[in-house]
């Protein structure tokens, strides 16, 4: 089912393949028990020219995904250097260029990562980030035929280094669509009234950049038919807590339909363990308690249930300045924890982010799977590390390693 340590070494011959796990002193998770860390086969494909791709498997086959900030041409299933002039169909997430802040969908097609169709799904749906500088793509899941998307908003506030967009403001909500994408029943929570009335100004916000548990094809792997969404934020109000930057992940959860989604009071908070050491949820937001924390490294978070190995996944990661972001990958038995470390990818990408593994693409074996990500925001000519790592949707394979 997995990849001897042995093995590895073997097969993957030079050393991109066999990334090393670079562990940074004081890291709070213990190493994984059942997993030595992964190694990437050289595989890997890219597709389009833009970036935050969240991919959903839906019942009818297909993935669904946000995406924004760039452009997608019709018809170029290939990747193509970024052309600033931003030909085909342009989407941003904040003013440019005469176009509203909008966010736009993409249906991906194909069961083969290396050759894939992406279609773009138009129009872009256009929403107000004010009164924050921008407003981007987050939590997106399709269930029973209804594709829900969720936006947060970003904007500066001259703290933590050059990152971009240095403070995370609050989830807005969630639009809906009963068609696949085609039309959308927008949100009636805006920038200023948000779905849990987090405000950076009062707090720092703890529902930051917010992603849905992947729990493979229409849910099915859910333990109990909720949804559950996994966020990073923070506690003190002078940490860097940002779309990349955080000190603590959250997880929450709801019993999904459209009434449902946009309804706080629907919703449940993770808010620590009991005596016995059983996760305890709670309808209190005030009661919310971190999933995992770390000073100063952690960030963007993503989890997917792996059902090869019975555990969840997550990937983690963190900005530590413009053209260096790192990204460690924890597995558990349950969302809940205890969380331990598979790997720690230094320098990745080498500015890789909103990194997940999408449960389409987890091999029958559950030997392999593919991470999906984009990269190199800050110069999109690179090619990156490993090799293909660029502004775009990144799809490179990996296996995991037994300990």
């Amino acid at each position: 089912m997995l990849v001897s340590a042995g093995a590895a070494l073997r097969v993957a011959g030079d050393e991109a393949n066999a990334w090393p796990s670079e562990n940074p002193a004081g890291c709070p998770f213990t190493p994984s028990a059942q997993l030595g860390g992964i190694r990437f086969t050289g595989r890997h494909r890219e597709y389009t020219n833009a970036d935050t791709w969240f991919p959903t498997w839906a019942p009818d086959g297909n993935l669904y995904s946000p995406w924004t900030d760039g452009y997608v041409v019709d018809g170029a299933q290939g990747y193509q250097p970024f052309d600033q002039a931003l030909p085909g169909y342009p989407c941003n997430s904040l003013d440019y260029r005469g176009r509203k802040a909008a966010t736009a969908q993409a249906r991906i097609e194909g069961d083969d990562p290396l050759a894939l169709r992406i279609v773009n799904l138009k129009p872009r749906v256009e929403a107000s980030p004010q009164p924050y500088g921008g407003r981007y793509p987050c939590g997106s899941l399709t269930h029973r035929g209804i594709w829900y998307y969720g936006a947060y908003c970003l904007t500066n506030d001259g703290r933590c280094g050059d990152v971009g967009w240095t403070e995370m403001g609050p989830l807005v909500g969630f639009r809906i669509s009963r068609d696949y994408g085609r039309s959308w029943e927008e949100t009636t929570h805006t920038p200023l009234r948000p779905l849990f009335g987090e405000d950076p100004k009062l707090a720092p916000v703890k529902i930051g950049s917010p992603h849905f548990v992947d729990f493979g094809r229409d849910m099915d792997h859910s333990p109990d038919g909720r949804a559950y969404l996994v966020a990073h934020g923070g506690r003190r109000t002078r940490d860097c807590n940002n779309w990349i930057q955080g000190d603590a992940i959250y997880l929450l959860r709801v019993m999904l339909s459209p009434a449902s989604i946009n309804d706080a009071k629907a919703w449940e908070f993770f808010a620590g363990h009991d005596r016995e050491g059983h996760p305890v949820w709670s309808g209190d937001f005030d009661k919310i308690e971190p999933l995992a924390q770390w000073k100063g490294h952690l960030g963007c978070a993503t989890m997917t249930y792996h059902p090869g190995l019975g555990r969840y996944l997550i990937c983690v990661t963190r900005g530590v300045r413009q053209g260096h972001f790192d990204t460690m990958i924890l597995e558990s038995a349950a969302m809940t924890g205890p969380w331990r470390l598979v790997h720690y990818l230094r320098n990745f990408g080498p500015e890789a982010y909103f990194v997940n593994v999408p449960s389409k693409f987890i091999s029958a074996t559950g030997r392999s799977f593919w991470l999906c990500y984009s990269a190199n925001w800050s110069n999109k000519a690179s090619d990156g590390t490993p090799f293909g790592s660029r502004y775009a949707l990144c799809l490179h394979e990996a296996e995991l390693v037994e300990r």
